[in-house]
């Protein structure tokens, strides 16, 4: 990548989103990692001027460190896909198809990939009684948002509304899922490589925000002390994900493990969190691969979809070139039958 070195690459982060404090922290130690490595890059805190910013740094490429709305459902992608910047992680599609939690539970019961039951409740429907099937404790949370942030475990009855009410103070839909007893587990995948599974143990058996982001407060075990049969399958799950939505670059698939061993997929993140505590790079370090040398990966995306827009730039102007050709062949030919016949 020596020659990536002189491009301006600029790291987005903040953003307007809910989850502004994580993405500002994973994008600060993105930032201090490409510059350990030489790397000419700048920090960009996203607001809605981003876009003329962008030229204004004279920036080439974009490593994007946004998490949440904004960050992750493919608004910057779109973007970034405007302006032909070459960006790292997945594009438009894949990322709002793994953004919207009821989208990607459908596409993983299509295909037969084991999720916790679930139905979605609107702010009209919030009221409604769960079906007979549905026992508790169940898992409230919002569609469309990470860090966990609006998730409750509901033990009662009468606690699911102020659940609901919560969950949709983030978006106008709420996902109900059964409640996965066992233990979390995580897989990231980077440039369709599975890294080794991380186990997360929470205080109370409840990774929320705080157990996520406070230092000290959760115990990780990376790689996971699991059967190696039982890696292999979340492994395999986690890359078949990414590869059946889309996704480049890197990802991460959060999982629930039931007492018998069985793996529940909970959703896919787009655009991992990056931080010190972050579980990506807890997962790269168990496969021996520095903080430094993961963003380096990471950067490849970029590097892949510089190349495909490179290409794309060459085509476009060879079919221009060719249809001005033709056109002024075909002018060339009008004039010529066209010529008015003198003294016939």
């Amino acid at each position: 990548m020596a020659l990536l070195t002189t491009k301006r690459i600029a790291v987005l982060m903040g953003g307007q989103s809910a989850e502004r404090e994580i993405s500002t922290r994973s994008g600060q130690a993105v930032w201090a990692a490409l510059l350990r490595k030489g790397y000419n890059a700048i920090p960009l805190d996203v607001d809605q001027s981003v876009g003329s910013r962008l030229r204004e740094v004279q920036a080439e490429m974009a490593f994007i460190a946004l998490h949440g709305p904004g960050g992750e459902d493919g608004t910057i992608q779109g973007m970034l896909e405007i302006l032909r910047m070459p960006y790292t992680g997945s594009g438009v599609q894949a990322c709002a198809m793994a953004m919207d939690k009821v989208v990607t539970k459908a596409l993983l019961e299509y295909h037969e990939i084991p999720v916790p039951r679930g139905l979605v409740r609107t702010r009209r429907e919030r009221r409604v009684p769960l079906p007979r099937e549905f026992g508790f404790p169940v898992v409230v949370k919002p569609i469309n948002q990470g860090s966990t942030l609006g998730i409750s475990i509901v033990r009662r009855s009468r606690d699911l509304a102020g659940a609901i009410e919560l969950a949709l103070t983030y978006g106008p839909t709420a996902l109900i899922e059964e409640y996965i007893d066992g233990r979390e587990l995580t897989v990231g995948v980077v440039n369709d490589r599975p890294l080794p599974a991380v186990e997360i143990e929470a205080p109370n058996g409840f990774y929320d925000y705080t157990a996520k982001y406070t230092p000290g407060a959760s115990v990780y075990k990376a790689p996971a002390p699991i059967p190696q049969r039982t890696a292999k399958r979340l492994q395999s799950l986690a890359l078949e994900l990414h590869q059946r939505l889309g996704c480049q670059g890197a990802t991460r698939v959060d999982f629930r493990m039931d007492p018998r061993g069985r793996p529940f997929v909970l959703e896919i993140n787009t655009v991992p969190g990056m931080t010190e505590t972050s579980l990506l790079p807890m997962a790269a370090q168990a496969a021996k691969l520095s903080y430094e040398s993961l963003v380096e990966a990471i950067l490849q995306s970029a590097i892949e979809r510089g190349d495909v827009f490179e290409k794309e730039r060459v085509l476009r102007e060879k079919a221009y070139s060719e249809g001005m050709k033709s056109a002024s062949a075909g002018h060339g030919k009008r004039v010529g039958l066209g010529r008015p016949v003198v003294g016939g």
